[in-house]
């Protein structure tokens, strides 16, 4: 799978905002009224400490909403079309700026709801501070789709079994953990993640972690699709 990270960076920061159905992803909100909703491509807001993408960053893609009631209660109706490549990953993300040797602790809960249909992953996907480092946990995933790299074989980490690839897309280092079975809800310890890429493995140093983001990475979802966040959190000491 390619992975174009420092393209989905830079669009992020420099491109300016694309309006797509808005009137379609307001429908696909839920009945409740939504705090904030936007169908910009790269429509953002912060609410309870964690800042919310839309994050359309892919080629060829089609209409997606995002709406929230929280930073931690949020969704996503998505209708990108049948085709290879990663459309988007709309997310919430809450920033750490600590090392990994002065972190306590780092954890995460999640519980979401997502189709049956489509070409996805729900994911985790931290950063260092100087983006050179990107680890995913994948926590279920659906369709044509799969990480980059090679595989390392299967670890048991954080409260969860994942089968480990480890790549490089040109612009950093990509380690992606993929869980072995498919759960919608659960608590994922990090740190003890990030100390084994550390520590046992060598394959990083002592970096800053800066971003823990987590969302829907989509390739396809043909028709209309709605991915759920029903509750998030993100703590770390």
């Amino acid at each position: 799978m390619a992975r174009r990270t420092l393209s989905r960076l830079t669009k992020a920061l420099l491109a300016p905002a694309l309006a797509l159905g808005a009137t379609i992803g307001l429908a696909a909100a839920p009945a409740q009224a939504a705090v904030w909703n936007s169908c910009d491509q790269w429509g953002n807001t912060t609410l309870n400490g964690y800042t919310l993408y839309n994050n359309i960053w892919g080629s060829g893609a089609g209409s997606q909403c995002i709406w929230a009631n929280s930073g931690t209660n949020w969704g996503v109706w998505a209708n990108h079309p049948n085709t290879g490549g990663i459309k988007s990953y709309p997310n919430a993300k809450k920033v750490i700026n600590k090392s990994i040797t002065s972190l306590g602790s780092l954890s995460s809960s999640y519980n979401v709801t997502v189709p049956s249909s489509g070409a996805y992953n729900t994911s985790y996907d931290i950063w260092d501070t100087d983006y050179d480092y990107e680890i995913m946990l994948w926590v279920n995933y659906n369709g044509a789709v799969g990480p980059l790299g090679t595989s390392q074989g299967n670890v048991t980490l954080g409260g969860h079994t994942w089968t480990v690839y480890k790549g490089n897309n040109g612009a950093n280092e990509v380690f992606s953990f993929l869980r072995t079975s498919d759960s919608n809800s659960g608590t994922v310890n990090i740190l003890p993640i990030l100390k084994w890429i550390k520590d046992t493995k060598g394959w990083m140093g002592n970096e800053t972690i800066g971003d823990v983001q987590f969302g829907y990475e989509i390739t396809s979802s043909s028709g209309g699709l709605d991915f759920q966040t029903n509750t998030l959190t993100v703590s770390s000491s």
